[in-house]
């Protein structure tokens, strides 16, 4: 390797090195951290940030940054050399624009937010929560203005998780979606046949779950000698580096959906995580090309094939084994129309696929009038209950049911909803690819067999982290640009099968 990258490569090791103390911090504090922690851990990891923006915007990197791309001027432009160049500089360009204090004053905030949050919606006390959030909104409103001029205010905090997004571009993704989905979901109400999912809501013991979830992650391939498994109060997934990614659950003992699919989710982002190639460790493109792209891979896994027939002929019954009073007598064809079933709800991660947009589009209008400044923290209650029953006809009984239920804004990731839904539609135009690409893939799945699955993702996904920009990935691998119809033609067919619409 050239001397000036490898001293470049160097630098930039560092620099992801203290991000990753950054995440060990952040997952200690969702998962084991005592509530007596928070002011301290806050300063921890406010410091090690504030040094991380130090060493990644100060000179010697700078050099380090410019001296390689000297050197790999000549090389491949696919090559790890000229992409991971090419990344940090776009990460020095963001960075530079935004001042060490800001970082460390956000840093601050939102590790005292999370706490907040979380006894905020413990107690169903917004007002408990309001004044760190305000306080988010207020520095994410300043770092919007570190990028001005843009088109909207939205489109820095958007391009904070989706590079090279435009908030224009995700609402004419969302107004292509909206009719389609609400008609789709109006036919089923009108016209399905019912789906009864009681059977999903019994007492489901808490540790067979655990167990039952961690052998459903084990078998589509997540590796539990790179990564574990822990409780948090909203799942997540974190890497530390390629030979450390690691995945947390909740468990609901009355309703089985809630940490089945979001075990199979987390393991879904863990296994893009612990995909990536060596070449590529310490350094930020094992992040992930984008948010999206992170989404389109969970939800990849929890709804393509957690959801799926062919999934369910595999492990039902094993699911059976282990809760034989509950599901022994019920067959196969009855649970998995009891997992599909639509029906609008409070809580966005135990939505169906044919309402779970909504839940986001709601969050992307709320969160674009934060940005605008047509709203204050104090109205969010209020807007998101109106907004609820505009998309979903329902009014949360509480704010630990409706504005407090996601984590998201605690840490200050005012931008990020959109993503979900991204990665939904990447998720259906990458299926697509594959099937093509693997004619045998369902009954592969049938068989409990996902090692040519695995394969794939890894050589056309996995591998590349965040070598390639998100559309340029996407075309890459499906020829195509970004689209709706792959994944409204499976919402139909699928849903049409469900509820003998056709």
């Amino acid at each position: 390797m050239a001397e000036k990258y490898q001293k470049f490569r160097e630098l930039t090791g560092e620099i992801f090195d203290l991000d990753a103390v950054v995440s060990v911090l952040g997952w200690d504090q969702q998962t084991y951290m005592p509530p007596g922690g928070a002011q301290v851990r806050a300063m921890h990891i406010a410091t090690v940030s504030r040094l991380w923006h130090e060493k990644l915007t100060g000179d010697e990197y700078s050099a380090a940054l410019e001296a390689a791309r000297e050197e790999t001027a000549d090389l491949d432009p696919d090559s790890d050399e000229v992409r991971v160049v090419r990344y940090m500089q776009r990460e020095v360009d963001k960075w530079i624009k935004v001042p060490s204090e800001w970082v460390n004053e956000f840093k601050r905030v939102t590790t005292l937010a999370h706490q907040a949050w979380e006894e905020a919606r413990a107690q169903d006390d917004f007002a408990h929560f309001q004044p760190l959030l305000e306080e988010i909104v207020k520095l994410r409103r300043q770092y919007v203005e570190y990028f001005a001029p843009y088109d909207h205010p939205y489109d820095p905090l958007l391009n904070y998780f989706e590079p090279g997004m435009k908030t224009s571009e995700v609402k004419s993704v969302f107004d292509e979606l909206r009719p389609r989905q609400v008609e789709l979901v109006q036919e089923i109400t009108e016209r399905g046949l019912p789906v009864d999912d009681a059977v999903l809501h019994q007492d489901f013991e808490e540790s067979k779950q655990w167990d039952f979830g961690v052998e459903v992650i084990k078998a589509l391939g997540y590796d539990f000698e790179r990564g574990r498994q822990d409780k948090a109060a909203h799942p997540f997934t974190t890497s530390f580096g390629i030979g450390d990614v690691r995945i947390t659950t909740r468990f609901d003992p009355k309703y089985l959906g809630t940490a089945l699919f979001g075990t199979i989710h987390e393991g879904g982002h863990a296994m893009y995580g612990q995909g990536m190639s060596p070449s590529l460790d310490r350094t930020n493109l094992i992040d992930g090309a984008s948010y999206g792209i992170h989404e389109s891979q969970s939800r990849m896994m929890e709804n393509l094939v957690g959801r799926s027939r062919p999934f369910w002929i595999a492990f039902y019954p094993r699911l059976q084994e282990y809760f034989p009073s509950q599901l022994g007598e019920l067959d196969l064809e009855t649970f998995y129309r009891a997992i599909n079933k639509v029906k609008p709800s409070l809580i966005r991660v135990e939505a169906d696929e044919a309402t779970y947009n909504l839940h986001i589009m709601l969050r992307f209008e709320i969160e674009i009038a934060l940005a605008e400044n047509k709203i204050s923290v104090a109205d969010l209650p209020e807007v998101w209950n109106s907004k609820m029953q505009e998309y979903l006809g329902l009014t949360p009984p509480n704010d630990a049911k409706g504005v407090l239920q996601d984590v998201h804004w605690s840490s200050g990731y005012i931008g990020y909803f959109a993503t979900y839904s991204l990665g939904n539609l990447m998720a259906s135009q990458f299926w697509a690819k594959m099937e093509e690409d693997i004619p045998d893939l369902t009954n592969q799945i049938e068989r409990a067999q996902f090692a040519e699955m695995l394969s794939w993702l890894r050589e056309n996904i996995h591998q590349h982290g965040a070598k390639f920009e998100p559309m340029e990935l996407l075309q890459r691998v499906t020829g195509n640009t970004l689209s709706v119809e792959p994944y409204l033609r499976y919402l139909r067919a699928k849903y049409e099968d469900i509820y003998k619409l056709a």
